[in-house]
């Protein structure tokens, strides 16, 4: 293959065409139909397929990047493919992914946490790291532990119990942002009294 007369002048035409395929091939394992002329002609408007073609277009780029740094390759991997999720559903799929790989040998549930916030935050939902999502976690506590399990699972009930536990989290913290600067106005109201 290697030695193809194609490769010859370069290998830009035959890259181009290989990503198209391989885009092609994984949105096909995922259960899409998005065959290699829609893909060139762009002619597609669902997230997940904009998706596949940001991460695969992005590998090229990211290739001499993985031996070094596997975590950045692959953190980066995942903000392509989800690049249009709404911001609350990227948020748990990061957590709970993190979650469920538990990539570190300790404190993997503070990275989770935190790099959810994180994506609420550049995502806009959250930009200036407001909500206390942790609070309303911690307000359905068992329900956060049982909805890590079953997001573990991979099954779509998992996946929907994280997602919906995600959701009640994230408004009993803003219910809970609420309260604080409640109180904050009210105790700067009684100190100016």
């Amino acid at each position: 293959m290697l030695w193809h007369e194609a490769l010859r002048g370069g290998d830009e035409l035959v890259a181009a065409e290989v990503a198209l395929h391989s885009a092609s091939a994984t949105l096909a394992l995922d259960g899409y139909d998005c065959d290699v002329e829609r893909l060139r002609d762009r002619d597609f408007d669902d997230p997940a397929v904009s998706g596949v073609l940001r991460v695969t277009e992005a590998l090229p780029g990211l290739a001499p990047m993985w031996p070094v740094s596997p975590r950045y390759v692959l953190a980066k991997l995942h903000t392509l493919a989800t690049k249009e999720i709404p911001a609350a559903m990227a948020a748990a799929v990061v957590h709970g992914e993190l979650l469920a790989v538990r990539p570190f040998p300790v404190a993997n549930n503070v990275v989770a946490r935190a790099a959810a916030r994180l994506a609420l935050a550049s995502k806009g939902l959250d930009p200036k790291l407001l909500i206390t999502v942790d609070a309303g976690h911690l307000e359905r506590a068992p329900e956060y532990v049982g909805a890590q399990r079953a997001w573990s699972t991979g099954t779509p009930d998992g996946v929907r119990s994280w997602l919906k536990h995600y959701g009640k989290a994230l408004t009993a913290g803003a219910g809970e942002t609420l309260q604080i600067c409640t109180e904050l106005v009210k105790d700067a109201g009684e100190a100016s009294a």
